[in-house]
């Protein structure tokens, strides 16, 4: 909500990117940013870097007209639907998550994704 509000009031005064092209090529120099915090190790610029692409996704949503939150949260539910299926299959199996190897456990994914 804070990063909608405070892209919004600097629209205003005319310090924002013309379309959502704009701001999805500048998500594209944030991640490369964050790709090379990463490669130093530096927590504390990794964090930095995340949080930059955290502001720019949400003023991303926010040139799409779309809530930032409410995206987020339905990708949580569909997240959290889809590995409690890879659960279900796998112990419908007899096998359980934490004994399944990530080999497994993409399969499964990549099954429920292509049902739901």
């Amino acid at each position: 909500v804070r990063a909608h509000e405070i892209g919004t009031r600097v629209a205003a005064v005319g310090f924002d990117w013309r379309d959502a092209d704009g701001v999805a090529r500048k998500l594209s120099e944030e991640l490369r940013e964050l790709a090379a915090a990463r490669r130093t190790g530096r927590r504390r610029d990794i964090e930095e870097e995340l949080g930059d692409v955290l502001f720019t996704v949400a003023n991303l949503a926010r040139k799409l007209g779309l809530d930032a939150e409410a995206a987020l949260r339905r990708a949580n539910d569909k997240f959290s639907r889809r590995f409690d299926a890879v659960e279900t299959r796998l112990e419908r199996r007899g096998r359980s998550v934490h004994a399944a190897t990530p080999r497994e456990l993409n399969a499964e994914w990549d099954q429920v994704k292509r049902r739901r």
